[in-house]
């Protein structure tokens, strides 16, 4: 099941708006195809995808704890498989 969050463009803007705290997040493609699915402090995380232009679009929800960012991102990526 994707993140039940809208798709945001990757930019600077977006990557400067998002939380710097753990979460989960979903990076993809012009189309809305989900290219990969990771976890770490968000907005660290969104620079280096940005910096990589890893995708065109993402979507991200904030954990509590990184421990819970992890299992999240490894339960959305069972269903990529």
């Amino acid at each position: 099941m994707p993140l039940q969050k809208p798709w945001r463009d990757l930019t600077r803007e977006t990557v400067a708006a998002a939380p710097d705290r753990p979460g989960i997040y979903e990076l993809g493609d012009g189309s809305g195809t989900v290219l990969a699915v990771d976890h770490g402090v968000l907005r660290d995380e969104l620079k280096t995808a940005l910096a990589y232009n890893d995708g065109d679009r993402v979507r991200w929800t904030e954990t509590h704890t990184m421990a819970q960012a992890r299992d999240l991102a490894a339960e959305h990526r069972e269903r990529l498989e």
